[in-house]
């Protein structure tokens, strides 16, 4: 999964703003409004990654443990998931399989 086009992050301090820009500012109604952890994350999303390495990304960046970082992931990708901002995608099983 990863962030749809037509959102940027405005960081200002230590605070995050999720912007729409282009044709998502006619279909996105409200803000997003981002902590350090949240940023760090919506970072990460700007590229394909799964729920697992954002959970293991935040281990290794803050030295919390995998049951936290996981909780937390699941939070932030539920606010991301339920504003429309991210954009699924499934790896087939022929893709992950070829040699």
């Amino acid at each position: 999964m990863k962030i749809k086009e037509g959102f940027i992050l405005r960081k200002i301090d230590n605070t995050g703003v999720v912007v729409p820009v282009g044709d998502a500012v006619q279909n996105f109604e409200g803000m997003i409004i981002l902590n350090e952890t949240g940023i760090f994350l919506w970072e990460r999303l700007l590229n394909d990654a799964e729920a697992s390495d954002l959970a293991s990304s935040l281990t290794s960046e803050y030295g919390v443990d995998a049951e936290t970082a996981e909780r937390d992931v699941n939070a932030f990708l539920r606010k991301v998931r339920g504003a429309g901002l991210l954009a699924e995608q499934t790896r087939s099983r022929d893709t992950q399989h070829r040699k």
